[in-house]
């Protein structure tokens, strides 16, 4: 069976692409990168996963352009649905490239994550698996989670620090000071030195 896997960067592929292998699928991946900010870690990701694929013999689908634009639009002033819209584009994306290049299913290396909403993510890909006519294949990857960290430090891959947009980012590094006063306007509060 050929499946076509997204991927959203070489670390999270690790398990899933093994033990998709060890299940006897035919792996091709595909890397969407729409949603990766900024450019410069889009990127850095992209080259890890193409040195690791190189690497593995997994054939890749690498989509063209950074629609960062339309990626903002979808979430903007829905920023606590961001994740819901992000998990739809990319398997929307990747259900379309499955049925039109004839793959037997698709799924995600999404599933391989501990800090993504698994059921959301399955509900999602199910549904758009319906809508598309191409089967949503689930598999908790999370398994192997340990073992891809492991895996991906050996063979000393660049490791990012948050899950890819420029929310994330800003969720994972910028942490106020907890003694700023609470006037109720996050925007402008200011330290004086």
């Amino acid at each position: 069976m050929k499946i076509l896997l997204h991927i959203c960067c070489a670390p999270c592929s690790i398990f899933p692409v093994e033990q998709l292998r060890d299940e006897n699928f035919e792996v091709r991946g595909f890397f969407f990168r729409h949603n990766i900010h900024p450019y410069t870690e889009c990127l850095k990701r992209e080259e890890s996963l193409k040195k690791h694929a190189a690497r593995i013999g997994l054939k890749l689908i690498y989509q063209t352009g950074y629609d960062l634009e339309g990626f903002l639009r979808k979430a903007a002033f829905r920023e606590q649905d961001r994740c819901r819209i992000c998990y739809f584009e990319r398997l929307n994306e990747t259900a379309k490239l499955a049925r039109h290049g004839k793959f037997d299913c698709f799924s995600s290396t999404l599933l391989y994550s501990k800090f993504q909403n698994h059921e959301l993510i399955r509900q999602i890909g199910e549904s758009i698996g319906k809508s598309i006519g191409i089967p949503f294949y689930y598999s908790d990857f999370r398994t192997g989670w340990k073992y891809g960290i492991e895996e991906s430090k050996k063979l000393a891959m660049y490791r990012q620090q948050y899950c890819g947009c420029i929310y994330s980012e800003k969720q994972r590094f910028f942490h106020p000071p907890k003694n700023r006063p609470k006037d109720g306007n996050k925007q402008n509060t200011y330290d004086v030195l």
